[in-house]
């Protein structure tokens, strides 16, 4: 199944779990786009100890996800 999730929050912790859930559905066998929209284009910015979402990006990019702006 092919999932579209859109992002459009600056938001850190709102960012990194959107991006797990992708992985998570990668894992799974689902082709997923990640759209990000409007503050969510920046998404490494914000991140955290908390919420290392540079790390989930590079997860989902190496596991085939696709990251579109």
């Amino acid at each position: 199944m092919n999932v579209l999730l859109v992002l459009s929050s600056d938001n850190p912790e709102i960012k990194w779990n959107a991006v797990r859930l992708g992985n998570t559905l990668l894992e799974q066998g689902e082709d997923v786009t990640l759209f990000l929209n409007g503050p969510a284009v920046k998404l490494p910015e914000g991140e955290n100890s908390m919420f290392d979402i540079a790390a989930q990006a590079k997860l989902f990019t190496l596991s085939e996800g696709v990251l579109a702006a």
